[in-house]
């Protein structure tokens, strides 16, 4: 059988990086980006070089076309983090964004998945950490950041697309993955008995193997509608984590997730340290 072809936005970025490794074993990729540099760096291979914000799209979409599904990582960044600045970038990002999902669409690609963030419900997050709300849900959208603002946005152009009623009834499928923390070092990171900031990292941690099954179930996953029948979801992408503050149930229903790592098994000694200096082990 034909590997599948895939599509991947952002390709020299930390979430590609990330995902690449699985996807490349897994499917014939077309890697976009903008710069064949990663962070460290390290040049790339097979990167097609592409400035997704331009609006001209004659210049990109001949990479769309036969393809499968598009894994959209792209993001813009500036490092100027005035609140004017800040804006005006994310607006680049919601053009950037729009670009590629008509660049798909225009393509008759069949299915995207989008690295989205769990900044998409920041306003929720402390309320949860202390116990004010319940767990929070993929439905939940508010953010008190530009970031977060802009990340709701980028998913609710999804949803446009997924209807299809602005698109002569075809729709593009798509999947947003409200990622965690795709990082081993946050419960390090965080101060030595500070145990909310300890808390808040074992919630959000997500394995590298976690994120790739995630990504690959929301490619592969037959049926993706919701409950009225529309191809969109949004997933919150974290391990099986005991502290978990948001709710990965719909990703575990409708696409078969199965976490294989947890974070409190993950970080049990740096547990036991933060503990420690908070008085509360010995």
């Amino acid at each position: 059988m034909p590997k599948r072809k895939v599509l991947v936005t952002g390709a020299s970025g930390t979430i590609a990086g990330v995902l690449l490794p699985a996807l490349s074993d897994r499917y014939e990729l077309t890697l976009l980006d903008a710069s064949a540099i990663d962070k460290n760096g390290a040049e790339i291979d097979g990167i097609h070089l592409v400035d997704l914000r331009d609006k001209n799209r004659d210049r990109y979409r001949h990479h769309f076309r036969g393809i499968d599904a598009v894994v959209h990582c792209a993001y813009y960044r500036i490092h100027d983090q005035g609140d004017d600045v800040y804006f005006a970038s994310e607006l680049e990002n919601l053009q950037l964004t729009y670009n590629v999902y008509q660049a798909a669409w225009e393509a008759g690609v069949r299915r995207l998945v989008a690295a989205s963030t769990n900044h998409a419900a920041d306003f929720y997050e402390n309320y949860a950490l202390d116990g004010a709300v319940p767990m929070v849900s993929p439905a939940q959208n508010a953010s008190d950041n530009w970031y977060g603002w802009a990340k709701i946005a980028f998913e609710q152009i999804g949803q446009v697309f997924a209807s299809g009623l602005s698109h002569g009834g075809r729709a593009l499928e798509n999947v947003q993955v409200r990622i965690g923390g795709p990082r081993e070092t946050d419960v390090a990171a965080a101060p030595l008995g500070d145990l909310r900031r300890m808390r808040r990292a074992l919630a959000v941690y997500i394995s590298q193997r976690d994120m790739a099954q995630l990504f690959i179930k929301s490619i592969e996953c037959a049926d993706i509608r919701d409950d009225l029948g529309v191809p969109f979801q949004i997933f919150y992408g974290i391990s099986n984590n005991p502290h978990a503050i948001w709710s990965s149930a719909n990703a575990r229903r409708v696409i078969g997730y199965a976490p294989q790592d947890n974070s409190e098994e993950r970080f049990f000694a740096l547990i036991q340290a933060h503990m420690k200096a908070a008085g509360i082990a010995e």
